[in-house]
C-alpha cells in the first residue's frame, strides 16, 4: 500500500487499446465489491488499477 492506495494491477499505457484493459479490470473488481479505479502513473507510463484506503480484500493478490 502506498499513500493509502493499494495497486491491484498495472497496464502499459502504450498498448494498442490504451486504458481499456485497465478499465475492464477495474470494472470486474467493482463487480466483486471493490471500489477500484484507474489512475495514470506518468513516471512509469502505466495505468494503475487501485483501491483507496486499504479497501482491497485480504485474500487478493497485490501486484
Amino acid at each position: 500500500m502506498v499513500n493509502g492506495r493499494t495497486v491491484l494491477e498495472r497496464f502499459p499505457a502504450g498498448g494498442p487499446r490504451g486504458s481499456w484493459p485497465a478499465e475492464e479490470f477495474a470494472h470486474a473488481r467493482r463487480q466483486e465489491g471493490l471500489a477500484a479505479e484507474v489512475v495514470m502513473d506518468l513516471a512509469s507510463d502505466t495505468f494503475l488499477v487501485i483501491v483507496r484506503g486499504g479497501e482491497a480484500a485480504v485474500d487478493m493478490v497485490v501486484a
